[in-house]
């Protein structure tokens, strides 16, 4: 028998067994895939060409998961990109930025005197609320609400410890609070047009506060999300983002490789039908083919909604908190789209085939707030953008690992694509039609682009559903707005990776800190479980 049995080998199933696995226990990981790595892998989508399926860039992750796992020591390498991002423009125009202040500043000028003064404030101030903020990502959050659920006096304590630890945080913050507040709660639009008159500048950071989220930049708690994905160092330097070498899946295979090195079993094509209970409390699992597996705690990397709702009957939990896992959003309005291509992009504001700097960043297509408003009013009648917000990346500028000789890798991001489709629609149908008017999109700055599309391959919503498990297609394991946040994720009162169930752990990004390549929701929950 096993100590622990974590039940799916994303990024964050791994990292828990990695943590569990150095304090002694005997853990084994089921997947039910023939690889590990959940949404973070690399596979070839045509022969020779390599693709990270869906996660496609790192940022996010902890460097303590990163030092403690010695993710170097097992292949984990990344190609930090400079410039980070490139917005090109139909009137001939474009931005290009980095993590370099003197040339961003150049490159605001272009635009905007003003913002080229403000941008370096609005950057420091996102460092230091992020600065603030990162330790309470690195702990269970604190839960102080009073909720129906038993705690004894020594819960209470640590509970109240936490809230300390928050408010600290927040109090070294000082004058810039207020702000910080409205960045967790305020919309983005809002605080970008505060800070900045052009709309270039303001469409290319927009585009943060949207990722993965069925929002619009206008909606109330799209300032968290933007300020989520400026909280990584991982690629290179605060706020920017890198490509893995061999992609997403050298990441994942290092961490599987140093799980495995501290004695862990990684079993794939293990897919579970069925936590078993009892005694009233987890015992283990059954595979879907029949087989039984014990362990003394069984771990959950799976979404709330799959633990819940498919693989515990209704009756191993509360009413109430089986009610509140019903009323998680799953709401989601994403598209990834993975290409084989014959030579790169030639952008008309920018020419050149051969790799440059409008190459290695992420390429944001649809440069105004106003582009990504107009996109988010035909999704929210159920309809896919007629023209989508893309975030272009093109790894193999950096990565000869990907393609052949000369070739290249691109991969798409799509925004609005909603899981839920008006009547009479469905993805199954309307897919390869809405991946065309995406290449076409693309198309309208790079006349090239849509004759060197060589293979593709076209993941809807529905899609990253059925391959990933991702419920609703929703690449944070739910909604990273505000009433599921912090203490309130993924329910209220059970923000400690603790079940109902005694013996049944989470440990994904349906728990707190949410989505993204991080590692901490593995972490946070691997220190629970140790501490009993």
């Amino acid at each position: 028998m096993h100590d622990c049995l974590i039940i799916g080998a994303g990024h964050n199933g791994l990292v828990c067994a990695g943590y569990l696995a150095a304090a002694g226990r005997k853990v084994l990981v089921l997947e039910r895939h023939h690889t590990a790595g959940g949404c973070a892998v690399t596979e070839e989508i045509a022969p020779g060409y390599k693709a990270s399926t869906a996660s496609y860039l790192v940022s996010l992750l902890l460097p303590e998961v990163e030092r403690d796992l010695q993710l170097r020591d097992y292949g984990y390498k990344t190609l930090p990109r400079n410039p980070s991002s490139f917005t090109p423009c139909e009137d001939g125009r474009y931005l290009l930025m980095g993590p370099n202040a003197a040339f961003n500043r150049r490159e605001i000028a272009k635009f905007s005197a003003r913002d080229a003064e403000a941008y370096p404030r609005y950057e420091a101030l996102l460092t230091r609320i992020a600065e603030c903020l990162e330790p309470t990502m690195m702990q269970p959050a604190a839960d102080l609400l009073p909720l129906p659920r038993r705690r004894g006096l020594f819960e209470w304590i640590r509970q109240a410890s936490r809230g300390r630890s928050l408010y600290s945080a927040l109090k070294k913050l000082g004058p810039d609070l207020p702000e910080a507040m409205e960045l967790l709660a305020g919309d983005a639009t809002r605080i970008l047009d505060r800070w900045f008159e052009s709309d270039m500048l303001k469409g290319t950071l927009a585009t943060d506060a949207i990722i993965g989220a069925f929002t619009p930049p206008s909606a109330p708690g799209s300032g968290y999300v933007l300020l989520h994905h400026v909280m990584g160092v991982a690629g290179g330097a605060r706020g920017c983002w890198a490509y893995v070498e061999d992609g997403m899946g050298a990441l994942t295979q290092a961490m599987a490789r140093s799980a495995q090195a501290r004695g862990v079993d990684i079993r794939c094509n293990a897919e579970v039908a069925e936590i078993l209970i009892e005694g009233g409390r987890a015992c283990g699992v059954r595979l879907v083919n029949g087989e039984v597996l014990r362990a003394r705690q069984v771990i959950s990397n799976a979404t709330a909604d799959i633990t819940f709702n498919r693989l515990l009957p209704p009756s191993a939990l509360p009413s109430e908190f089986r009610s509140a896992v019903q009323r998680i959003n799953y709401s989601s309005a994403s598209l990834k789209i993975n290409l084989a291509l014959s030579e790169l992009p030639d952008f008309t504001c920018l020419p050149g085939k051969a790799p440059g700097p409008q190459h290695r960043g992420t390429i944001h297509i649809g440069s105004t707030i106003e582009h990504i408003e107009r996109a988010y009013d035909d999704a929210k009648w159920g309809c896919p953008s007629q023209r989508p917000v893309i975030e272009l990346t093109l790894p193999s500028a950096l990565d000869t690992t990907l393609a052949p000789p000369g070739h290249h890798i691109a991969q798409l991001f799509v925004q609005y694509a909603p899981y839920k489709l008006a009547e009479g629609l469905h993805w199954d149908a309307i897919k390869d039609e809405f991946a065309d008017r995406c290449i076409a999109e693309v198309t309208r700055y790079a006349p090239n682009f849509a004759a060197s599309v060589l293979h593709r391959q076209v993941l809807t919503p529905l899609d990253l559903e059925r391959r990933f498990a991702l419920t609703g297609g929703n690449i944070f394991h739910g909604a990273m707005s505000l009433h599921q946040l912090f203490s309130l994720r993924p329910v209220p009162g059970w923000s400690d990776y603790r079940t109902p169930l005694p013996g049944l752990y989470l440990c994904g990004a349906s728990t707190h800190p949410g989505g993204g390549v991080m590692g901490a929701c593995g972490r946070n929950a691997a220190r629970e479980i140790l501490r009993g």
